[in-house]
């Protein structure tokens, strides 16, 4: 039996755990000993990569024989089919997902390049992320990949965005800070957005590239509190706070600016980013169109309140620690996707029992949108027909 248990449920988040060769072969090569050399990725290769060590421990028997009984107990690079291509239907297979949303891990933010000043590294990063990301996920059709578009520059984002597309990505992913030199809402931006609108693919948002938190709210004259993984970068209940307040900001800006509008028909996605956020944010918006109607013309010409558009376009994946029956209760059963993190510590050892707890007392339907159908509307033509409801699995 899998971890659904025959039950339909598409996954909105899960990721590969790359190691630090990963984009070398999918890299321009007359700029791959600049890539190596960047403070980006050798700040990532100190912090986070691991090649050796994980190869080893994947290629003991041993170890392997083990796959089955540790699925969601092995995390990040111990995890079954974080790194190995091949390995990854198996987990599918023993998850019992009709389909698994694909993300990077610390590519995620390309290295820090879209804040430099060198534009031909920031694309060439975010050229070979999409390619590998794209190679990574052929194995297996359940297996979407995202691919990534930096929107520091309007011609090389709508090139980025097209190689992407006959890469065959499944879904773009934009940054949630704001360009440093102009709003995610400039209008020659478009030409991203006409390209996900017109193949039928999301626009998404992921945490790792949003405005962190200011070390000084550490300065307090207090003890260190640990950090939740482990490690040296204090992650904390205080540096957890400010993790949306950049895609608030951005999905703001672009649909009081008209980009949802302009694009009606184009999905959206605020993954791993929370969403207990969503129905003060949806409602504090509704109170700034009113408030400043009178005065703007582009307010005026919404097509609805700003919360009507959000439950029409835009989709959020809940943490497993929130409550995901009180969202559902207060942005709409419209707005809330299940997702897994596999296999991020985050995610935790039993994400359907978190939130089918949470979700006790939701109607059913809504339920089933939770698990199910609100992704495939996200999805679009990223979602194969056949996979969307296969028949060998029930709605739960």
């Amino acid at each position: 039996m899998t971890y659904a248990n025959g039950r339909l449920i598409h996954d909105a988040d899960s990721h590969l755990m790359e190691l630090d060769d990963c984009l070398d072969a999918h890299f321009q090569p007359s700029l791959l000993a600049a890539f190596h050399a960047s403070a980006g990725y050798q700040n990532h290769l100190q912090r986070n990569l691991r090649p050796g060590r994980s190869r080893e421990a994947h290629a003991d028997p041993a170890f392997r024989a083990g796959v089955d009984a540790n699925l969601l107990l092995r995390k990040n690079y111990e995890a079954h089919g974080a790194f190995i291509r091949e390995d990854r239907p198996h987990v599918v297979d023993q998850l019992g997902f009709a389909s698994q949303l694909m993300f990077t891990t610390f590519c995620l933010g390309n290295f820090g390049f879209d804040q430099g000043s060198d534009l031909a590294m920031c694309y060439a990063a975010a050229d070979a992320h999409n390619r590998m990301m794209t190679h990574f996920c052929s194995v297996d059709e359940r297996l979407l990949a995202t691919a990534y578009v930096p929107l520091e520059d309007f011609d090389r984002a709508a090139a980025t965005a097209a190689l992407a597309i006959r890469l065959g990505a499944k879904a773009l992913m934009v940054p949630s800070k704001c360009p440093q030199r102009h709003s995610p809402s400039h209008v020659a931006l478009d030409a991203v957005w006409a390209q996900a609108q017109e193949a039928g693919l999301p626009v998404l948002f992921h945490v790792g590239g949003e405005e962190k938190m200011s070390p000084v709210y550490k300065d307090n004259g207090l003890p260190a509190v640990p950090d939740f993984h482990g490690g040296d970068d204090n992650f904390t209940s205080v540096s957890y706070m400010p993790i949306p307040n950049a895609v608030m900001q951005t999905l703001a800006t672009l649909i009081f600016d008209g980009v949802f509008d302009r694009f009606p028909n184009l999905k959206w996605g605020a993954i791993e980013l929370g969403a207990a956020w969503v129905p003060g944010w949806m409602r504090a918006m509704d109170s700034a169109a009113h408030a400043f109607m009178r005065n703007e013309t582009r307010l005026q010409k919404l097509s609805a309140k700003p919360s009507e558009i959000v439950q029409r376009q835009l989709r959020v994946t809940p943490y497993p620690h929130e409550d995901a029956g009180w969202i559902v209760a207060n942005a709409g059963e419209q707005v809330a996707l299940f997702s897994s993190d596999y296999p991020h510590v985050e995610g935790g050892r039993a994400p359907l029992k978190r939130f089918d707890e949470s979700l006790r007392g939701t109607p059913m339907a809504a339920q089933r949108r939770f698990y199910a159908d609100n992704f495939i509307d996200l999805m679009g033509a990223g979602l194969a027909p056949h996979l969307r409801r296969p028949a060998h699995l029930a709605a739960a």
